[in-house]
């Protein structure tokens, strides 16, 4: 065997067990081999070489059958930390978490910018105050994940069009690599959102998912086979700017009638005359019969979106977050008979809608999930 086939082989393996010990920890070294079929021997091997590296500890021991009890394992959560970033548009949240997505604290800013530099500087200032109040070396943290709104080059970490701040081209990971010297990845919101949620959501990560991001904007991520797909210009995912009524009101992006126009927090508010989507659902809550039928329209449009997302890309399963899905119970269940009523088959009317379990902190965790994938894929 090629020395080069080789270090690929324990590379992949590493990962394997490493991801292992991700999701059924406390787990012990023979479990780890019955689940993986890898053999003993170079599941001890890969287990030591993680223990020294300060990714992986031995917990109590656990429970035995007759013989020796096991020593358990699970990733380590007090020495490395990753800080995610929820860049605007309405406010910059920074989460610190350990390895295993616990959140360990938050700061959140309000913002207002009107330049490149005036957002960089409140983004640095965020992630500076973080790492100050919680006494972190930059030493301790393996990356910085930031998750922008509009259209990004991953690979570059270049916000190319923010169109609900207006700015462009905006550096976004060289800035923040030259201020900490930490990596950083860079990714659109609905993207990095779609990744926290296959990551942290406990779903099979093999799954095909949506993840559909629903405040300010409209933005979707797409999982396939536990990746992300970025499509051939990094475009994958613009649900909001989908054509729903081409004589509509003009959209932030120049075009008319895209969904974004007719189902995000500022689309609903417009409609019903109120200071915010917030505000529409509040009242809803409160018995208004206009805001509620204003939320269950909004419904029906996101109905209409997500169909034809299903009819194009027959997801296991569409996930729905952002400040307009604190309204679910007002959207859900039009939402829903939308889907029903137009999809093709009874399967695809019967794919699955959930709203996602973490909340307005599912793109920052999706933040850390950007790196967290770099530390835990093969390759």
């Amino acid at each position: 065997m090629q020395r080069g086939t080789f270090q690929l082989m324990k590379t992949v393996n590493r990962s394997l067990i490493l991801n292992k010990i991700r999701i059924a920890a406390p787990i012990s070294r023979a479990d780890i081999a019955k689940e993986t079929g890898l053999t003993p021997p170079t599941v001890s091997i890969i287990v030591k070489e993680l223990i020294e590296q300060g990714l992986v500890e031995e917990s109590k021991l656990g429970s035995s059958s007759g013989g020796r009890k096991p020593t358990m394992l699970h990733i380590r959560t007090d020495e490395l930390f990753v800080i995610g970033v929820d860049a605007g548009p309405g406010t910059v949240d920074c989460i610190l978490t350990n390895l295993t997505g616990e959140m360990l604290g938050i700061v959140s800013y309000p913002l207002s910018v009107h330049t490149n530099s005036e957002f960089l500087h409140q983004v640095v200032k965020a992630i500076q105050q973080l790492l100050d109040r919680h006494s972190m070396q930059t030493e301790q943290i393996i990356g910085i994940g930031v998750a922008m709104h509009g259209v990004v080059d991953a690979k570059t970490g270049v916000s190319l069009v923010a169109p609900l701040l207006g700015l462009h081209n905006i550096p976004i990971k060289q800035e923040l690599e030259d201020r900490f010297s930490i990596p950083v990845k860079v990714d659109n919101d609905a993207r990095a959102m779609a990744l926290g949620e296959s990551w942290f959501g406990g779903y099979d990560m093999q799954d095909s998912m949506v993840a559909v991001n629903i405040g300010r904007g409209i933005g979707a991520g797409i999982i396939i086979g536990g990746k992300l797909f970025h499509g051939a210009a990094g475009l994958a995912g613009e649900l909001g700017h989908m054509s729903i009524d081409p004589n509509g009101e003009k959209c932030a992006c120049g075009n008319r009638g895209c969904l974004q126009t007719l189902a995000s927090g500022p689309s609903i508010a417009h409609r019903a005359r109120m200071a915010s989507g917030e505000a529409v659902y509040h009242a809803a809550r409160a018995g208004d019969e206009d805001a509620q039928i204003i939320l269950e329209k909004t419904g029906q449009i996101l109905g209409i979106g997500l169909v034809n997302l299903i009819h194009l890309l027959n997801p296991d399963r569409i996930i729905l977050g952002g400040g307009v899905m604190e309204s679910a119970a007002f959207l859900l269940p039009s939402l829903k008979e939308e889907i029903a009523s137009r999809a093709l088959t009874d399967q695809a009317a019967q794919t699955e809608i959930m709203v996602s379990k973490h909340g307005n902190r599912a793109t920052a965790l999706g933040a850390v999930a950007l790196q967290l994938v770099d530390l835990f894929a093969p390759v």
